[in-house]
């Protein structure tokens, strides 16, 4: 099936891909301002914004699905950029399909296994009565008795829209994704390798990627570069976009 994604300017193609509970509304601003020098398309994953659902959500499928983008619109070596969740995606299409991409760019996320960090947010979502919902201030009062953070409720809450009488529902597969979340934080495979060109960019006030990643990385990508953002956290492309914006560049343009 296909993916939903929105498409700018012309040239090389670059494939970006959103996080866990995000969405290609993540990503415009930024798509946006690298689309003056090549074709930008920005995804949304299964399960997410307004692609398909599927009650099949591993990166083995994530993977699949771009691999169908990419020969669908036959794409000719593409970048591939991916943050969390999407950074484990395209790192694993990259070992899997080393020969399909030109380079791979990965924010904020390592190829290792992570303990799972969302399930008091996917609770939180789960807790909100849609049935009984009337105005999105409703939504956002019951989800702070998990989530305390305004910022972080805002993000989530672009996952809530309405059909067509009225009626709130979620445009996240969240009974999918709540089910395999799991799936989110494993690792990448045993004996997992890529001579593709990486690129890893990191926030310094972020603990997704620490110093210890930084030797083992690069055993599985040995071509790894990394850029670290100081003063930036998981969501360092939004927190310093210029900052990131001019690592991206800067790689793309080597």
């Amino acid at each position: 099936m296909d993916l939903y994604f929105r498409e700018f300017g012309e040239g090389q193609p670059l494939i970006i891909l959103h996080g866990l509970l995000g969405s290609s509304d993540n990503w415009l601003t930024i798509g946006r301002k690298l689309s003056h020098s090549r074709k930008v398309f920005i995804i949304d994953q299964r399960n997410h914004g307004k692609s398909f659902h599927s009650d099949i959500f591993d990166y083995s499928a994530l993977s699949q699905d771009i691999d169908h983008f990419i020969h669908s619109r036959q794409l000719v070596k593409p970048v591939l950029m991916g943050h969390s969740m999407g950074g484990k995606t395209v790192m694993n299409y990259a070992i899997t399909h080393p020969e399909a991409l030109d380079r791979l760019i990965v924010v904020d996320i390592s190829p290792k296994q992570y303990d799972n960090q969302h399930v008091h947010i996917l609770d939180g979502l789960s807790s909100i009565d849609l049935t009984n919902l009337t105005l999105r201030n409703e939504a956002d009062a019951q989800l702070e008795k998990f989530v305390p953070e305004a910022g972080i409720r805002q993000f989530l809450l672009k996952n809530l829209t309405r059909d067509d009488q009225g009626q709130f529902k979620w445009r996240l597969n969240l009974k999918t994704v709540r089910e395999k979340i799991d799936n989110v934080g494993q690792a990448l495979p045993e004996g997992a390798f890529s001579t593709v060109k990486a690129l890893f960019i990191y926030g310094g006030n972020s603990d997704y990627i620490q110093s210890r990643d930084l030797i083992t990385i690069p055993e599985i990508f040995p071509q790894a570069q990394f850029a670290k953002i100081e003063d930036a956290g998981h969501w360092v492309h939004s927190e310093k976009m210029e900052e990131f914006l001019e690592v991206v560049e800067n790689f793309l343009e080597e």
